[in-house]
């Protein structure tokens, strides 16, 4: 019996993109399927979070293709491509400090229908429920990363951009953060991220793409870490 093809949620083929006169990805080739979770890998300025950023169509200026479930959206503005079920959580988060921590949780709109409800993303989250009605930039460092991914489950957005979520966070928050992407995976949610902490995001991914001067210059499967880690100690010093 023919085993079942895994259906493409994202395809990037020959992916350029410019910050004014800047060229900074030189066409990046991409695949990630429904219901993988696939890290972007390398050093500062690779550009891995520009990568994710043109997904969203966040930069100045992009060729190529960018099929978000067969739909072309290289020329699209980024509130359409977000209306095909895609959430960007960036590096900076985005707290609203005079907002409470679930007044932060309301704030976005619903781009596709069966986002998480409230008290789902509490379960998930109990820290936030504790803190729900703490202003958003009293909550620690996690606990603002954790309303920041909890703000974009709430809008059905199915495929998840996630930049550098650990960065800087103590490993007891790391931890919980893992457990968050195992149970999102579960859920059958599509995730992309950009991570600079190879030990966090190495048990994580089905899949790994490392990228160096705006390029792909790898892409493996989990199965295949133990064989490329001379290659990925070459890359990233891990």
């Amino acid at each position: 019996m023919a085993t079942e093809q895994p259906q493409e949620f994202l395809k990037i083929s020959n992916l350029h993109a410019y910050y004014g006169e800047s060229h900074i990805l030189h066409g990046v080739d991409l695949t990630v399927n429904h219901g993988e979770v696939v890290t972007l890998l390398g050093r500062n300025g690779a550009g891995r979070t520009t990568t994710i950023k043109s997904i969203m169509g966040l930069v100045g200026r992009r060729t190529g293709s960018v099929l978000i479930n067969g739909q072309e959206t290289v020329d699209w503005a980024p509130h359409r491509i977000a209306r095909l079920g895609m959430g960007y959580c960036p590096e900076e988060r985005g707290i609203f400090a005079s907002l409470s921590c679930e007044e932060n949780l309301l704030l976005p709109p619903a781009i596709a229908p069966n986002g998480m409800s409230l008290d789902e993303i509490y379960e998930m989250f109990p820290n936030l429920y504790e803190r729900r009605n703490s202003p958003g930039t009293r909550l620690s460092g996690g606990e603002q990363q954790m309303l920041a991914v909890g703000r974009i489950l709430r809008t059905g957005a199915r495929l998840l951009l996630l930049d550098e979520i650990s960065e800087g966070l103590a490993p007891v928050i790391v931890q919980a953060l893992a457990r968050m992407i195992r149970a999102l995976r579960a859920k059958g949610f599509t995730i992309i991220m950009v991570e600079q902490n190879f030990r966090f995001a190495a048990p994580l991914a089905d899949r790994f793409y490392v990228m160096e001067h705006g390029q792909i210059v790898e892409g493996f499967a989990a199965s295949e870490l133990s064989n490329k880690m001379t290659m990925l100690h070459e890359y990233l010093g891990v």
